[in-house]
């Protein structure tokens, strides 16, 4: 069933299909770690409904926005955010890995990307065609996906996503061998005491040798209450503006 809300109340409106995927936790904090600059071109990857491009456009609203999506449905509900908030996103239906004479290379300051954390086949085998692609490297692994990124990059452009900690190895390889320096890295902890539970990664295309691993984003605090941090990244403190 598709649904909308807002980002907050009488904020932005955005459309997803509760049948599907919502809006999850990995995008608002992917949202909120990406760095942008005014009037910077960004292109999503895998850009599913859209959610990505309306975060970093409530922060930055100069941004340049250009979203990449496999399949129809999120796609169609992507376009439906942007129209509804008058934002003139430009939507494309392609294979991430076929973007050849769809979008110049070397076009792009900033690419982001929530992609498939899990590999080919390690899901479960009832999963429908939607929730399998958004969640398997069935139809594009890290190394394609960084590759793409690569293209896509001027030079000294950043790449940001959001990964799971135990596939961090890969992302990193992935990333160098596309040429794209890893650079910034944050982990993501329900509690204090508690193991990451996702990767937050910025990497330049060109970039120099040095990583900086910056201070744990702790959700919630040892008693359970969200954190001022999360509070933030949710805009639970905004009002209508």
């Amino acid at each position: 069933m598709v649904r909308s809300d807002h980002l907050w109340p009488g904020g932005p409106v955005f459309f997803f299909d509760s049948a599907l995927f919502g809006p999850g936790t990995d995008s608002f904090l992917l949202g909120a770690f990406t760095r942008t600059r005014p009037r910077e071109r960004v292109c999503d990857l895998g850009s599913g409904t859209g959610i990505l491009g309306l975060l970093l456009l409530a922060r930055e609203g100069t941004l340049s926005i250009d979203n990449v999506e496999l399949l129809p449905e999120p796609l169609r509900l992507s376009e439906k955010t942007a129209e509804a908030n008058g934002l003139a996103i430009r939507h494309h239906l392609r294979d991430l890995r076929q973007l050849q004479g769809v979008l110049p290379a070397g076009a792009f300051d900033l690419v982001v990307s929530n992609p498939p954390y899990f590999r080919a086949g390690s899901g479960r085998s009832n999963e429908d065609a939607v929730r399998r692609t958004a969640r398997q490297e069935d139809s594009c692994t890290i190394g394609e996906l960084c590759a793409a990124a690569a293209r896509l990059l001027r030079w000294g452009g950043r790449l940001s996503l959001v990964y799971r900690p135990d596939r961090l190895c890969d992302l990193l390889t992935a990333m160098r061998e596309s040429g794209i320096e890893p650079k910034r890295l944050r982990m993501v902890q329900n509690t204090p005491a508690a193991a990451p539970s996702l990767i937050l990664v910025e990497g330049r295309r060109g970039g120099g040798n040095g990583l900086a691993v910056e201070a744990p984003l702790y959700l919630r605090s040892e008693d359970g209450r969200e954190t001022e941090e999360l509070r933030s990244i949710y805009f639970r403190d905004c009002q209508s503006r």
